[in-house]
């Protein structure tokens, strides 16, 4: 997430503080020309900017999701050139005027006193809109790169919050910074930024078709890079670098970086002469000019007011020197009026523009469900990503699906469609044939007439998977289950008399041989009925805590093992363990396993995993959490082996990733296992913990989409 913040946190800090700034200046300006009166008006126009801001942000997000595919592609790509332009712009704007700024702000606000209280209101809003406007679009282009991540908004959110403590910081006089160096250095890494963004962008391009050689690759390091680890997502989230880039990005990455930073680092070595205004030349010579006091620290917002025996030292007229007229005029009006009237237009446009735009995103149709008239209102879409309105018109709930009715594959669904309700299906179309199947409860499924798409590429789609196919992999399963509690009763007859020999020694080695074992079974739990709480339980919820009667298996024997007890005391619950574990051996092959719990358990291991074993919280007392998350990662393995001609068939590519996050997690347990010993988790620094959390998590989201990939779909 963080990585994806960093350009977002960079872009509010700099916007915040110039726009911080000029709110500053203006602010400062009307306290020492006695003008305190004014304020209101220039909070007026502040506030109608960020209303402007906000509202461009979210028509460019409405905008974009009533796109079609290849359109939203075309679309980000051009607004990521256009933001690349305007933070081009900023940079060596600031870079020019940051010595000036106090002086240019102060004519503009004598101007707007002389003109009343509306051009004051307008002079803020300009100020300060420009710079949002501006950090509305990077912020846009950023997020969309982001993809789901919520990490430029709260990098923008840090950046802008500081930026507003700077400022203040710099009105009360309680800090000092040097403005030229900080716009210098944040200038000179957004250039970096940009070059990306500008990368990023034509890429959009060329996938939208807008631009040739998407498939002309300057090099696709995506084979040997681990697209998942930190520095792959830092790269891309900072700098937008990833492991395969085109030539135009290449080039345009290079180019832009090499022209504009040889322009910046030009420009500081030979500044541009502050333009002087007929009013300061005018001034006394004893009054320090802008140019001579921003450098050290911000121009007008470090200067708290002045007494009033002290001289002025802005050219601000004085507050009587606004024509009567104009105040009579002002005064004649409701003072609410205009504050709400500035504020509440620029909202009120963009929720118009919402609301009142294509409610329904492009080619959207509203299509029927039920027995007899499933597919209704259904007509050849044009290529590209579509939302259909599905509407159940009959009695029964149903579930429907977009398919190819040459091979049944799926490209969308919904699940539990009730009767007289409408959701939508959000799918993506290409060249082929597309039907409707609607399946009612209790009721026989029934497929529409077929369209053909013409235009576009092929559209991935899911493979209809049927129960029988399950079979194979499922007595597979049944008989490496069957193999493995055949090897755990050995195992428990061997920790059994260790503890009859009194040998605690032995009996902790053994104790962890069998619970590895056990915990490699993993995607069978749900059929083990009881015999897995007492083979397994944990002592969560029981009175008596460690000593509940109720407590057995695993966990009370570790429990006893590292806390001192006597292996009499222990052997006891070891021969129960045995009995529990050959009971559950017995009963196995008559128990009911559903095959459809194959593809759920290949996600939920893992899950139970970074829940209970990565936190440490089923340790009783022998630090050998990550042995039993390695177990787990081996049942996982084996779970996937049986399945892997099923995924392999519908998503190659799938498997490619979560095989390699399989890899990457088996080397980071590898690293915390020394000999026979295994370092606790409590025991693994921060750095340590974190990476092997966040291969976990990685490797679940790749997985996620096995049980959708394997779902059991009924046919016509």
């Amino acid at each position: 997430m963080w990585d994806d913040a960093f350009p977002s946190f960079l872009i509010g800090l700099r916007e915040g503080l110039e726009a911080g700034l000029i709110v500053s200046i203006l602010v400062a300006t009307l306290v020492r020309g006695d003008a305190k009166s004014r304020l209101p008006q220039v909070w007026t126009g502040v506030l109608a900017a960020i209303a402007l801001s906000m509202s461009f942000g979210a028509v460019l997000t409405f905008t974009a999701a009533n796109l079609s595919a290849t359109a939203q592609e075309a679309f980000g790509g051009t607004l990521s050139v256009v933001a690349v332009a305007f933070v081009t712009a900023m940079v060596f704007w600031m870079r020019r005027s940051a010595r000036n700024l106090s002086g240019e702000i102060r004519e503009k606000v004598t101007a707007a006193l002389a003109m009343g209280g509306g051009m004051l209101v307008l002079t803020s809003f300009l100020a300060v809109g420009r710079e949002g406007l501006e950090t509305a679009l990077f912020l846009w282009t950023t997020a969309r790169a982001a993809g789901e991540s919520g990490g430029p908004l709260a990098g923008a959110a840090i950046g802008l919050v500081l930026a507003a403590g700077l400022c203040w910081g710099l009105y009360r006089r309680v800090l000092k910074i040097n403005l030229s160096r900080f716009f210098t250095m944040t200038g000179a890494v957004l250039i970096v930024i940009a070059s990306g963004v500008l990368g990023y962008g034509l890429r959009d391009l060329q996938e939208g078709g807008v631009l040739a050689g998407k498939t002309a690759y300057a090099f696709d390091l995506s084979a040997h890079i681990d697209a998942g680890s930190w520095y792959a997502a830092l790269l891309q989230g900072v700098l937008n670098l990833t492991p395969a880039m085109t030539w135009l990005q290449v080039a345009a990455y290079v180019g832009y970086l090499a022209i504009v930073m040889t322009l910046f680092v030009r420009g500081l070595r030979k500044p541009a002469p502050a333009p002087v205004s007929k009013k300061a030349a005018e001034a006394p010579a004893s009054e320090p000019t802008a140019a001579e006091t921003a450098p050290a620290s911000a121009p007008d917002p470090t200067a708290a007011p002045a007494p009033a025996s002290a001289p002025n030292p802005a050219p601000v007229p004085a507050v009587t020197a606004v024509p009567a007229r104009t105040r009579t005029r002002t005064r004649s009006r409701p003072v609410w009026l205009l504050p709400a009237a500035v504020v509440a237009i620029p909202a009120v446009i963009g929720g118009l523009v919402v609301a009142f735009g294509d409610g329904k995103p492009a080619g959207a149709q509203t299509v029927a469900v039920s027995p007899t008239e499933c597919g209704k209102g259904f007509s050849a879409p044009q290529p590209g990503r579509r939302t259909f309105s599905m509407r159940n018109t009959g009695d029964k709930a149903s579930e429907v699906y977009l398919i190819n009715p040459a091979t049944n594959a799926v490209y969308g669904e919904i699940e539990g469609l009730a009767p007289g309700t409408t959701r939508d299906l959000v799918a993506t179309v290409g060249s082929g044939e597309y039907a409707w199947r609607c399946v009612p409860t209790s009721g026989k499924a029934v497929t529409s007439a077929s369209v053909r798409v013409s235009g576009g590429s092929t559209t991935k789609a899911v493979l209809p998977l049927a129960a029988s196919e399950l079979q194979p992999p499922l007595a597979s399963y049944r008989a490496y289950v069957n193999t493995g509690l055949g090897r755990l009763v050995g195992q428990t007859g061997t920790l059994t008399a260790d503890l009859a020999a009194g040998d605690l020694t032995a009996a902790r080695a053994d104790w962890l041989t069998a619970h590895d074992t056990y915990s490699a079974l993993g995607a069978a739990y749900g059929t083990f009925a009881d015999f897995d709480a007492k083979i397994n339980g944990r002592k969560d919820g029981l009175p008596g805590g460690e000593k509940d009667p109720s407590f057995t298996g695993f966990h009370r024997i570790e429990y006893g093992l590292w806390h001192g007890e006597s292996a009499a005391s222990l052997k006891p619950l070891a021969v129960r363990l045995g009995a529990d574990v050959a009971g559950l051996r017995k009963a196995f092959p008559t128990q009911d396993f559903d095959p459809s719990d194959l593809p759920l358990r290949s996600h939920e291991i893992l899950e139970n995993t970074l829940q209970f074993e990565l936190t440490g919280d089923t340790d009783e007392g022998s630090g050998t959490n990550l042995a039993t998350a390695n177990a787990n990662l081996a049942g996982t393995k084996e779970l996937l082996t049986v399945l892997r001609p099923l995924i392999t068939r519908r998503d190659p590519r799938q498997l490619a990733l979560i095989d390699a996050d399989i890899a990457r997690l088996q080397r980071l347990l590898d690293g915390a296992h020394k000999g026979a010993a295994w370092t606790p988790v409590g025991s693994l620094d921060a750095a340590a913990r974190a990476t092997i959390d966040g291969a976990t998590g990685q490797l679940l989201e790749d997985l996620a989409p096995v049980p959708d990939l394997l779902e059991i779909r009924k046919s016509a």
